[in-house]
């Protein structure tokens, strides 16, 4: 049997308009009484489509701008949608924005009592939690300060306390818990797994990725104000970060050349055939590159390359030589590319290939840092540069 769906969103769009700015005159600003105010449309969120179980928790990921935070501040009823709608069931605490729901001027007591109220509790209910949620913050010698003069901190710590506290049967957590240092954040994820195990339903923003998959049993992956995947935490994440390589490499890319013979495509993957861009660093990955001469090439040399994402080569090596040779190219043809691993420091790389004659300075066809890769490093040790397996013993 299946838990009841505490949280509904179906066609979930958010419109803003955005005002078009610069540096005005003051005869412009007259001039501006009497012209239409020019406004740009900005869809935040158009077309979000999912549910939550009670007891489930769903994270949500996606670059900044993708609409994680207008997602929450739906759910939460800061906002109302465009069109659509969205159905919440039972109690709502969230967590959204650094020291959003306290009053600048009050104290930390005073803000305590007016969440609670603000929350439907009673005084006398506030004052049993009162202890734990100040003990819990670690804030028992600023509590009767006004909040103005808490640091960001401070506010997180607070703010998480009272959002526990009040008992709610939905939880809405944006990315704040960052701001917290590592001592508050273990706290924060344990309390959150006892939430888990009263049944309550969460809902976590962050870019924590190994943080975000281990707590969820969902994630939704959110991209432009789209969703672009909905599922298993490790599948969602594999997608997240695949496509955060994508839009990095798009940025550093460069292609150029003569193309007298061009570079069709090149495939990522296994040497078995399956395309992926995530490998662990002693891995095979294997590259199919396909190409076309529209004339003869006499002499050509296929050319590839490693580099960090600063753009600085790693690695670079070429067909030219007696290990291996390409005759000349007419039509169309494929090369494969076998590295039996990257013994490389964990983290994100970009591959080129170039093709070209080995008598001309001048590429026929250069795709310059144009396919990532994420390497993953040995879990037992960090390392930078290249990695040496090593090891040590006691001889005396």
């Amino acid at each position: 049997m299946h838990a009841p769906r505490v949280i509904e969103a179906n066609q979930l769009s958010k419109r803003f308009f955005l005002q078009q700015s610069g540096s005005r005159t003051l005869k412009s600003a007259v001039l501006g009484l009497f012209r239409p105010i020019r406004r740009r449309e900005f869809w935040a969120l158009r077309d979000v489509c999912f549910s939550v179980q009670k007891g489930e928790t769903l994270g949500i990921i996606g670059a900044n701008g993708s609409g994680k935070s207008t997602l929450l501040s739906l759910l939460a009823g800061t906002l109302t949608p465009t069109r659509g709608f969205v159905r919440v069931e039972g109690r709502i605490s969230s967590l959204l924005e650094l020291g959003a729901g306290f009053h600048p001027e009050l104290t930390g007591r005073e803000n305590v009592y007016l969440w609670g109220s603000i929350m439907g509790l009673s005084r006398a209910t506030m004052n049993e939690r009162f202890d734990r949620i100040v003990e819990f913050a670690e804030l028992r010698e600023y509590i009767d300060q006004p909040v103005k003069f808490y640091s960001s901190g401070m506010y997180v710590r607070l703010g998480f306390a009272v959002a526990v506290e009040v008992d709610p049967d939905v939880m809405l957590v944006d990315e704040v818990l960052a701001v917290g240092d590592l001592a508050f954040q273990k706290k924060c994820m344990e309390r959150m797994a006892e939430f888990r195990k009263r049944d309550k339903t969460m809902l976590i923003v962050s870019h924590d990725m190994r943080t975000i998959q281990a707590i969820s049993h969902r994630i939704l992956f959110l991209d432009g104000g789209q969703v672009k995947g909905e599922g298993d935490p490790g599948e969602m994440v594999d997608r997240y970060e695949h496509h955060m390589l994508q839009r990095r490499a798009e940025a550093l890319r460069r292609e150029w050349g003569t193309r007298e013979a061009v570079i069709e495509q090149v495939e990522i993957g296994t040497p078995e055939g399956s395309l992926r861009s995530n490998f662990h660093w002693d891995e095979p990955i294997a590259a199919r590159i396909r190409y076309r001469a529209h004339h003869p090439v006499p002499q050509p040399v296929l050319a590839f390359s490693i580099a960090d994402p600063s753009g600085h080569v790693v690695h670079s090596s070429q067909t030219a030589g007696k290990d291996f040779g390409l005759d000349p190219l007419e039509g169309e043809g494929t090369v494969r590319l076998l590295l039996p691993g990257l013994p490389l420091a964990e983290g994100d790389y970009l591959l080129s290939f170039a093709l070209h004659r080995a008598d001309r300075p001048v590429p026929l066809h250069a795709l310059d840092r144009a396919f990532p890769i994420r390497l993953e490093g040995p879990r037992a040790t960090r390392f930078e540069g290249v990695f040496v397996p090593t090891r040590w013993e006691r001889i005396a």
